[in-house]
């Protein structure tokens, strides 16, 4: 691959998750945290209007309008929509990017612990994965690799290679130290690992390690008229990356019983009971774990 050769880190992509903001803050009073010497850096505060109204989004999720033909579409026009086209324009456009690494910041009110999500599986984003883990041992790894990067919707796919950095729990409008320090840690190693990787310069890196691949979302239980009916199951929540079984207690509802995980496999659930995710009736997303070779 290319080296790269601009890298942008983008927060506040959703008003309300306040690491990433804060983070940017404090990095653009001192640049030399996010600096390396192979590339440059550049910092975005993707939503601010959501942000001053202490809100996720005002009209409609930043984090889906990066698709080409909805960038390309000047019919959409809300907040949202007219905020894609503009930060398209800055980082790249879509396609043919002057951007070649996009870090984009994300908390969830998830256990999730500080997760990397990987688009891509591609020898870079493997051995990124295995440097981060081998630089910071609590770190998860999630690749959502089904869809080349291009397809997704994400603001990371502006570029031809992004990656969403996923640190939880953390209450919405909230600001939490170990939530904070696990992001610019994170962060730090994605940008000491691309420096490296543009030099030439990399350790030895483990020959496998544990990840996991992105499945399926689950809804919460709902009735006839797509009204919510039960719970996420006390024995799944907070309980991120821990495998869940045919048969597991899942969903307990209002009436008090139960419904179990009929799956043919191993499952490990995160996002689990998301508040961001409620809009949508989403109780959790699942994931096979998977050895992840170099």
């Amino acid at each position: 691959m290319k080296s790269i050769n601009s890298v942008a880190v983008v927060g506040g992509t959703h008003g309300n998750e306040f690491s990433g903001i804060y983070l940017l803050r404090k990095w653009q009073q001192d640049a030399s945290r996010i600096t390396r010497e192979s590339f440059t850096t550049q910092t975005l505060f993707a939503n601010p209007k959501a942000h001053e109204e202490n809100k996720r989004y005002l009209d409609s999720d930043l984090n889906r309008q990066f698709a080409v033909e909805d960038l390309a579409n000047p019919e959409l026009a809300n907040y949202e929509q007219s905020r894609a086209k503009v930060m398209n324009a800055v980082l790249g456009p879509k396609g043919n990017a002057k951007t070649d690494f996009i870090i984009d910041l994300h908390n969830t009110t998830s256990n999730m612990g500080p997760t990397l999500i990987v688009l891509q599986s591609d020898d870079f984003n493997i051995r990124m994965g295995a440097y981060v883990k081998a630089q910071m041992p609590e770190a998860v790894v999630v690749f959502e690799d089904q869809i080349p990067l291009a397809e997704h919707k994400f603001v990371c796919s502006i570029a031809e290679q992004g990656v969403i950095v996923e640190i939880g729990p953390q209450p919405q409008s909230v600001i939490r130290q170990d939530v904070l320090d696990w992001m610019e840690t994170m962060t730090g190693h994605i940008l000491d690992y691309v420096d490296l990787y543009n030099k030439g310069q990399l350790p030895e890196l483990p020959p496998t390690y544990e990840a996991f691949r992105y499945t399926e979302t689950l809804k919460l239980p709902e009735n006839a008229q797509g009204e919510r009916i039960g719970m996420v199951h006390k024995n799944v929540q907070d309980n991120d990356f821990r495998p869940l079984h045919g048969g597991d207690p899942i969903f307990t509802l209002f009436d008090g019983s139960e419904i179990c995980w009929d799956g043919d496999y191993e499952a490990y659930p995160h996002f689990i009971n998301e508040a961001a995710y409620y809009d949508n009736n989403l109780a959790m997303s699942l994931a096979e774990k998977i050895t992840v070779e170099l």
